[in-house]
């Protein structure tokens, strides 16, 4: 399950890392995977201060079974892949890289993965925001985080559609709809569909499907207020109304000091501060991740 958000310093890895580890501290068995090359800090906010291996060296193709990539972490239950010690003249994976490395973390033997995404919506961001239908997008509440949260999901949105079309000249209308100002006046996925109808109509029912099933949920972090706390149900409307995707509002995390002391004690806040407000908040959050698998007969792994 990928934790992203589009604008940096929102607390995704903060968020990734206390959701991994109430996970954990449940049961269940947790990896948290740092995919942020460029910017890489979920080992020490887990308390893994010198990775031994680190997902570039699955980059540079010095190691290609990924199960060996594994750290063990403080906690219980969750091991880490960390992105320690990268290229910097060329940090990202290749497309077909990232699916081979997707389709990896797909076969370990976990009850949750969890993805810490970089900031941006750089291919390599959205195209492992997309391994999942259900990703979770981190805000703030602050019109900056709020406005590059609906632009990082409406860039996955389109980037998903994009690779999923089989006609070519509906993908160069995907491509096209991707400008908001492009000419044609498409400005929302409903405007799109009935483009793609007219043009491919066997294509219309596989855009439906695709946007129906995107489904992305929504974590305030450092909420201060009543206000700020109502605002994951605000971004969810908007979602709906305006882009055509149905957001749904996880829960919120105050704000709160312990999470600076949790991090300069290198410890995720549900460790080293069981019983605070934000540690009570994190569990709900996890509770809602499980509420869809309660239903099945059976755990499987979750990415």
């Amino acid at each position: 399950m990928p934790v992203g958000g589009g604008k940096g310093g929102v607390g995704k890895t903060f968020v990734a890392a206390n959701l991994a580890a109430t996970l954990a501290r449940g049961g269940y068995r947790v990896v948290a995977v740092d995919v942020d090359l460029e910017g890489a800090n979920l080992h020490t906010a887990l308390g893994v201060q010198r990775p031994r291996r680190s997902l570039a060296d699955y980059v540079a193709e010095r190691e290609e079974d990924v199960p060996k990539l594994l750290e063990e972490t403080p906690i219980e239950n969750l091991h880490l892949v960390a992105a320690t010690r990268p290229n910097l003249g060329s940090p990202q994976p290749s497309h077909a890289r990232r699916i081979e490395f997707v389709r990896a973390l797909r076969q370990l033997d976990a009850d949750f993965v969890l993805l810490d995404l970089g900031a941006g919506t750089d291919r390599a961001v959205l195209d492992y925001f997309m391994v999942c239908d259900e990703g979770i997008v981190v805000i703030t509440p602050e019109p900056t985080s709020v406005e590059n949260a609906y632009g990082f999901m409406r860039a996955a949105f389109y980037r998903r559609l994009r690779l999923a079309m089989v006609s070519e000249d509906v993908r160069k209308l995907v491509a096209l709809a991707m400008d908001e100002r492009n000419e044609r006046g498409i400005r929302t996925p409903y405007d799109l569909l009935r483009e793609i109808e007219q043009l491919a109509p066997a294509e219309g029912g596989r855009f439906d499907r695709i946007m129906r099933s995107f489904r992305p949920r929504i974590v305030v972090n450092g909420a201060r207020s009543a206000e700020d706390i109502r605002l994951g149900f605000s971004v969810s409307s908007v979602c709906r109304r305006h882009f055509a995707i149905d957001a749904e509002y996880m829960g919120y995390v105050n704000h709160t000091d312990d999470a600076r002391r949790s991090l300069r004690a290198l410890r995720p806040l549900v460790d080293a501060h069981p019983r605070s407000d934000a540690a009570v908040y994190f569990a709900r959050i996890a509770r809602k991740l499980l509420e869809p698998r309660s239903r099945s007969a059976g755990v499987e792994g979750s990415v």
